[in-house]
């Protein structure tokens, strides 16, 4: 039987911990904060104490981890428990430098590195119906890895990093979309305007979507519950500018983007979901009327 290490259990991570059990899959488990890894032991996991003990013995490591340092870290601390020929599917959303520098780590430990960041948030996550985008070895131990977290897997290529490129393009494209939608919101606020009827002036038209069904009525019921913090969008802005730096490619909407999220984390609102950038207009006013 498969035996997964999960190292990171947060809001990504938990969910996908229990889709991993539910497909029948040995899964340890091990996040920073323990208190977030133990209710995955009510569903089947083994929780660990160190990355180390998590990995020892593993055929499948999973990352699922705020950052590049963070994910660096973890693995360094585990290194004397790797051993040759472990997969390790790198799924959370590091950015290119991070990347290429986990890639090196990997080829030094005699690890098949897989780089995997997966679109979605903590709906798609809990369900089971992620999109994974993964490039690098087609490994067929991931095939049942990559089953149980998501709905369809998206072969970005033999070199890793290509996904990693992917993920930032595609991320990028949501937030610059939740930053406008927060902008058009409080501005029709702003203007005097019951912000509701911006949701009803759109519904059923060429701009309606599920994506601003759900986040304008996260908005104007006040209700910020994270599927991905305010401040992993400011970060991950970061992420896309310097990725494109490095391109020579102008993103001007992510730059913008960027700064409405440091704004609205700066006001004390970036540990809530990035709806919440909203506040970024208009930091002064709490929940719409």
């Amino acid at each position: 039987m498969t035996t997964i290490a999960l190292l990171g259990t947060g809001i990504m991570g938990a969910g996908m911990g229990r889709n991993l059990l539910a497909a029948g899959l040995t899964v340890r488990v091990w996040n920073r904060t323990q208190d977030k890894a133990l209710p995955l032991a009510e569903h089947g996991a083994v929780v660990c104490a160190t990355p180390a003990e998590t990995v020892a013995g593993a055929d499948v490591l999973i990352t699922m981890l705020g950052d590049g340092a963070a994910v660096r870290e973890v693995m360094e601390s585990a290194a004397d428990a790797l051993t040759d020929g472990q997969v390790w599917a790198q799924m959370g959303t590091v950015g290119v430098g991070a990347l290429d520098e986990l890639a090196a780590f990997a080829r030094d430990h005699g690890l098949v590195f897989v780089d995997a960041p997966v679109q979605g948030t903590r709906a798609p996550a809990e369900a089971g119906t992620l999109v994974v985008l993964a490039a690098g070895p087609a490994d067929p131990r991931l095939d049942p890895v990559f089953d149980a977290v998501g709905s369809r897997t998206v072969r970005v290529g033999d070199q890793a990093g290509a996904a990693t490129r992917l993920k930032l393009a595609t991320v990028g494209f949501a937030l610059n979309l939740t930053a406008a939608l927060g902008e058009a919101l409080a501005l029709t606020e702003g203007l005097g305007v019951e912000p509701s009827l911006f949701l009803t002036a759109v519904t059923g038209g060429p701009m309606d979507n599920v994506y601003v069904q759900t986040k304008s009525k996260a908005v104007l019921e006040g209700d910020y519950q994270p599927s991905f913090t305010v401040r992993h969008a400011a970060e991950n802005t970061r992420l896309i500018s310097e990725a494109a730096a490095g391109a020579g490619v102008f993103v001007d909407m992510a730059e913008a983007a960027g700064a409405r999220f440091r704004r609205a984390a700066e006001a004390g609102h970036g540990e809530k979901d990035m709806a919440a950038g909203y506040f970024a207009s208009r930091p002064a006013v709490g929940v719409p009327r």
